[in-house]
């Protein structure tokens, strides 16, 4: 069954159910404000990869993907390209095919890759007269500002979990990691390049994580 891809999930019923709230959260919170602050209907006030982008923030707070800068750079230059070949690519076809495409090289290059981005560079192509009407506006209202409310909220949702803080760079402060036998840097950034792939887990977790395998399970002193 390891062609399916299905991976070995330790994680608590508490820390699911933490991750589920905070979803709720944070979509009822845009579904609000993009009703009753920028007084738009659903469809258009709420981008709808921000769903997947829920998912990342709450259930993987300190993945790389789940990063602010990934949030906001996966999503608002994937609507920007995404309304860039609406307006000059012909065939709807190829306009979404595009979009997605050149959304993946730019995060990529960028290093804000955030999976719900390409959804919302097809959503830009994709999502009708009210969508297209918007032009470039709609990286900034509805995407931008969806994306600093999906951020906000879960800086201030996790900050009631100390293990779980967001982003990953505060988390770090509140669990120092050890220097004495941990990986360098070099040594993270020598296996990554073998590895060749892109790996969703911040290096400071890898560390940590390197730690625990070889403490057989307890946890570095600090």
């Amino acid at each position: 069954m390891n062609w399916l891809g299905i991976e070995l999930n330790v994680v608590s019923k508490r820390e699911k159910l933490i991750s589920a709230v905070g979803g709720l959260l944070a979509i009822l919170l845009l579904m609000v404000i993009s009703r009753d602050g920028m007084h738009l209907p659903y469809n258009v006030g709420l981008v709808a990869s921000m769903g997947a982008s829920a998912v990342l923030l709450f259930a993987v707070p300190h993945g790389q993907l789940s990063q602010p800068w990934p949030v906001l750079g996966g999503h608002c230059l994937a609507a920007t390209i995404g309304v860039a070949c609406a307006k000059w690519i012909g065939p709807t076809e190829w306009a979404g095919a595009c979009a997605v495409a050149l959304s993946i090289a730019v995060m990529h290059q960028l290093k804000c890759i955030h999976p719900p981005g390409g959804a919302t560079a097809l959503t830009a192509v994709l999502g009708g007269p009210a969508v297209r009407d918007l032009g470039f506006h709609f990286v900034y209202c509805p995407v931008f500002a969806n994306c600093l409310v999906m951020i906000g909220t879960a800086v201030a949702f996790n900050a009631f979990f100390g293990w779980r803080r967001y982003p990953a760079a505060w988390n770090r402060r509140a669990m120092p990691v050890p220097e004495e036998k941990a990986p360098s840097h070099e040594d993270i950034v020598t296996a990554l390049r073998q590895l060749d792939s892109f790996v969703d887990i911040s290096e400071d977790d890898l560390v940590r994580l390197v730690q625990l395998i070889r403490s057989g399970g307890k946890r570095p002193s600090s």
